[in-house]
């Protein structure tokens, strides 16, 4: 075997050794087939960083639910009312419309009232008379007060057959027309105040005990979040749980002129913790290894693991506790998983 064929054996076996044990020893040889320097590999692993900084993160509870008017409560009547006539009778008179805004006390619509004026009518003229003849000494003080009495209850039914609106709103929902016979048990029109509706939402009871009234609640309809979020608060969280659901019952203030319907379906985020001033990383730069939440620290060229508790999460950011740790120190983000604990890094362009 000659001088050439000797080597090109010798460089396939280097290769060969190369490419199973990549951070072996490489041997280089002259054209003389003696072995010259040692070189090792050295790894450099290519990463994106980021900074430990310093937030304010939240803690939540999330609910489902309908928009509704608001209960009564608080002193305050409810937000919306369905109307009935008071007693069977034919309906004389409409005043309003689906869509039209009406005002509390404006009349709604009227029964035939020709009865019970004509009764008003008589009860008046008596009660007159029982007082011409009081002053003679020609009556009783109990026949006056009948009289007096026959007059106020004429009146009472006189004023049933003015149906008028017990609140301000919109009236939703109308169904009543002049010369039709009704009776009490049809709902003849629906008013609603859309500047007074609350977001009923069921929690699950696991988490009922961390809300109390007048938490921060925000209230999103399902599309983006950016545009059609609005802030309300707890205003009412139910004592009992719904056996057949377990979940309680929870009420949020929605702000007036929101565009909301009732009816319509929203999620809601209910704000219980809110922790200030707290380290925090991008969520992806926390991995786990044997066990324990890890964090890659950069100093230098180099990515030391330091061992961190976490706590909240919000906004694709986490909070982090640990020793030496401040604000402001550069961490590994994209690519930190499975690190060597002193690993040489080179830092990527964002």
């Amino acid at each position: 075997m000659n001088n050439e064929q000797r080597i090109c054996r010798v460089l396939a076996f280097a290769m060969i050794v190369g490419w199973m044990w990549p951070g072996a020893t490489r041997v280089l040889a002259d054209a003389d087939d003696k072995p010259t320097v040692e070189e090792k590999v050295v790894t450099e692993v290519p990463v994106h960083v980021g900074k430990i900084i310093l937030a304010t993160l939240h803690d939540y509870v999330t609910g489902y639910g309908t928009v509704e008017p608001e209960p009564a409560g608080n002193g305050r009547p409810a937000a919306s009312a369905k109307l009935t006539s008071p007693s069977a009778g034919v309906v004389m008179e409409t005043s309003s419309e689906e869509g039209r805004q009406v005002k509390q006390g404006d009349l709604i619509f009227r029964l035939d009232s020709r009865a019970a004026d004509a009764a008003v009518d008589v009860a008046e003229k008596n009660l007159a008379r029982q007082q011409q003849l009081i002053a003679t000494q020609n009556t009783s003080q109990k026949t006056l007060l009948d009289a007096e009495q026959q007059m106020a209850a004429a009146r009472v039914q006189q004023s049933l057959l003015r149906v008028e609106s017990p609140v301000s709103g919109i009236v939703v929902r109308f169904t009543a027309r002049a010369g039709e016979a009704v009776d009490t048990t049809t709902v003849l029109a629906e008013i609603i105040d859309l500047d007074r509706l609350v977001a009923t939402l069921r929690i699950p009871s696991v988490e009922a005990d961390r809300l109390t009234t007048n938490q921060p609640v925000e209230i999103s309809t399902g599309r983006s979040e950016a545009t059609n979020t609005l802030a309300g608060e707890v205003v009412f969280v139910s004592p009992q749980v719904d056996a057949t659901t377990d979940t309680v019952l929870v009420r949020a203030s929605i702000p007036p002129g929101s565009s909301l319907r009732p009816g319509q379906f929203v999620a809601a985020r209910i704000v219980c913790e809110t922790r200030t001033n707290r380290l925090a990383v991008p969520v992806e730069s926390v991995f786990t290894t044997d066990g324990a939440s890890v964090i890659a620290v950069v100093e230098g060229d180099k990515a030391i693991q330091k061992p961190v508790s976490t706590g909240l999460r919000e906004g694709g950011l986490v909070e982090i506790k640990g020793d030496g740790l401040k604000e402001g120190m550069t961490i590994v983000t994209v690519g930190a998983y499975a690190l060597p604990k002193e690993t040489k890094i080179r830092v990527l362009e964002k």
